[in-house]
C-alpha cells in the first residue's frame, strides 16, 4: 500500500511541477506580448507619422499642367 502512495505522492510531484513550469512560459510569453504591442504601436505611430508628412509633400507637388 505504501508503495502505492509513494508512486501517488511522485506523479503528484511531477505533475505540480509541470504546472509550474507552465506558469512561467505563460508569464514569460504574456510580457512578451506586452512587449510586443508596445512595439506596435510604436510602429503605428512611425506609419501614420510618416503618411502625414507623405501627404504634405504631395500637397506641395504642382498639379501637371494639361
Amino acid at each position: 500500500m505504501s508503495n502505492g502512495l509513494a508512486l501517488l505522492e511522485k506523479k503528484l510531484e511531477q505533475f505540480l511541477a509541470y504546472c509550474e513550469s507552465l506558469r512561467a512560459e505563460n508569464r514569460a510569453l504574456r510580457s512578451r506580448v506586452a512587449k510586443m504591442e508596445e512595439e506596435r504601436q510604436t510602429l503605428i505611430a512611425k506609419i501614420e507619422s510618416t503618411r502625414s508628412r507623405l501627404e504634405t509633400l504631395m500637397e506641395k507637388i504642382p498639379a501637371d499642367a494639361e
